[in-house]
């Protein structure tokens, strides 16, 4: 999948905190953001779930602190996906909105850039987490998408680099040369995944391939350390 918001859906947002001037701010940013549109801004809680009664929202970016309600309370009755902006930095506070279902918590005042970066890692989400069943490899990465890019991509990079040596090792401790499948069984890992590692380390020079000739059928690419 594409790392970018689908060009042809726009992810509809309602923007609510108590002051017009903060909401106004983050409107802009949304609106700035490839794949996001801006339905309403709402500046207190009963004004918020009157603009949701009026049209689907796909994300709510909300404030804990509003005049007739708080915000964690608010949450409970939108039927949409949230992330909490709040100046609210007390570490209860954060495990009480994540509890009541936050996907993010920025805490104010925070870099503009971060709050688009955290849509776009929203956007991804939502790609992830489309189909009817997901497996185990996407869900994961469908979270990781919601964290910082710098932190997702390290995670990454570190899983990578395990399931690399796991490969290497499988090869160097077997005693004969070893195909994609047999490595993938030997691991737990796709024939699709072993074999992709597989290629990485013969161009790293880690590793070598040759073909493998059975009695019929096309040869099987084998691989061997040097």
């Amino acid at each position: 999948m594409s790392e970018h918001p689908d060009r042809h859906h726009s992810f509809s947002v309602l923007v609510v905190d108590d002051d017009f001037r903060v909401a106004d701010l983050h409107a802009s940013l949304v609106a700035d953001t490839p794949g996001f549109t801006v339905v309403g801004t709402a500046h207190s809680a009963r004004a918020a779930l009157e603009e949701a009664a009026t049209r689907p929202i796909d994300l709510a970016l909300v404030d804990l602190y509003l005049p007739d309600r708080s915000g964690i309370e608010l949450m409970a009755e939108l039927s949409c996906d949230v992330f909490v902006l709040s100046a609210a930095a007390e570490g209860v506070t954060v495990r009480r909105a994540l509890s009541a279902g936050a996907l993010a918590y920025l805490i104010k005042p925070f870099p503009p850039h971060l709050l688009s970066e955290k849509l776009r890692g929203y956007a991804r989400f939502r790609q992830l987490t489309d189909a009817e069943i997901l497996d185990q490899n996407v869900v994961d990465n469908a979270f990781d998408a919601l964290r910082s890019p710098r932190a997702s991509r390290g995670r990454q990079a570190a899983a990578q680099t395990v399931t690399r040596e796991l490969v290497l090792a499988a090869v160097d401790d077997s005693g004969t040369p070893l195909s994609a499948g047999e490595v993938a069984a030997q691991i737990g890992v796709s024939r699709a995944t072993a074999q992709r590692y597989l290629a990485d380390l013969v161009t790293r020079g880690r590793l070598r391939m040759r073909l493998r000739y059975g009695a019929a059928g096309r040869p099987e690419q084998e691989y061997h350390h040097l």
